[in-house]
């Protein structure tokens, strides 16, 4: 699908994956929201590897509004994926996404627009009165929220709510993986942006059933553990690789030394004890942990200047002419 004209003010992105119930009338709660903002507009449905009619009743959809696109993809690749194919192909200055359960309340929408307005780069939903099961997702949920508040030092109720709205020039410089979608106002933040959260009205679900389950909670985790790491250490993955390499090696002197003094001391044999064993792996693993941190040295180097990617963002230029001064 080539990428629509340029020049609309919003673009909605909705994930579909076995929502054939629920397609239609989120379609029209949508449309009608749009139509009342007075804003040029666009939908863009996102078929996530389906195995109901949820492509059809898309397609449907788009025969009879042109103002609905629908990317199909080829296989289930997950909610982030969705969402970037579906910024891959939009437009709008403003982007929203939400999910296409039916449990976001498309009249959200407005509030999100009326805080955008305010200045913020990023304005994510509030699922404050959540209409989900107690145990098996919304205490999951509030833990995954305090624990990626903490670690990332960006402080929202509900990292999770699909509900957002961005400026384009926010996501445009962000690629996303795994579930790496609710991180998107951690980046913003860290690009020097402005995020705000609005509560939003949440709804129990209608059709279908929930694609969650508690083990996304270790996926988050994970990807938090990977967006940490790639701040803070994309550009210098020496300093972790070589910081692991250095302690396991100090491990290793440490033990030598402890075997040494049982051998002397308390008459104890090398072979006596597992300490030499724990020299060698301490060792080895210390000489590997280096090796590698000055291989992923290689790899960030050839990443950022084959591509003639910079270490750095500029915000703006003051009085600068960019001529050279002779």
């Amino acid at each position: 699908m080539a990428k629509q004209i340029t020049g609309l003010d919003l673009s909605v992105i909705v994930p579909f994956y076995n929502e054939e119930g629920n397609i239609k009338p989120l379609y029209e709660e949508i449309k009608e929201v749009l139509i009342s903002t007075g804003k040029s507009y666009e939908m863009v449905f996102v078929n996530d590897g389906s195995k109901d009619k949820t492509l059809e009743r898309a397609i449907e959809i788009a025969e009879s509004d042109p103002t609905v696109h629908v990317i199909d993809l080829l296989r289930n690749s997950g909610q982030t994926a969705a969402l970037m194919a579906g910024l891959d192909q939009t437009c709008g200055d403003v982007i929203i996404s939400m999910d296409g359960d039916g449990q976001n309340d498309p009249k959200g929408i407005v509030k999100l627009l009326e805080e955008l307005e305010k200045g913020y780069s990023v304005v994510s939903g509030w699922r404050k009165d959540r209409q989900d099961k107690e145990i098996s997702r919304k205490l999951p949920s509030r833990i995954a929220n305090k624990l990626i508040s903490k670690v990332s030092g960006v402080h929202l109720h509900d990292y999770g709510c699909a509900l957002k709205a961005y400026k384009r020039e926010v996501v445009e410089q962000v690629r996303l993986y795994g579930e790496m979608h609710r991180f998107v106002p951690i980046y913003t933040v860290w690009q020097g942006g402005k995020i705000s959260e609005v509560p939003v009205n949440h709804r129990a679900r209608v059709h279908g059933e929930s694609k969650y389950g508690l083990n996304r909670i270790f996926k988050v985790l994970l990807d938090l553990l990977l967006v940490m790491f790639m701040e803070r250490y994309m550009t210098k993955p020496i300093y972790v690789f070589g910081g692991v390499g250095f302690l396991s090696l100090a491990l290793s002197v440490l033990t030598a030394i402890w075997a040494i003094f049982l051998k002397i001391f308390d008459g104890k044999s090398f072979v006596e004890t597992p300490l030499p064993i724990l020299v060698g792996t301490f060792f080895t693993t210390g000489i590997l942990c280096i090796l590698m941190g000055l291989l992923a040295e290689l790899m960030m180097r050839t990443y950022f200047e084959a591509q003639d990617k910079k270490t750095y963002q500029i915000k703006g230029h003051y009085n600068f002419k960019g001529s050279k001064i002779t």
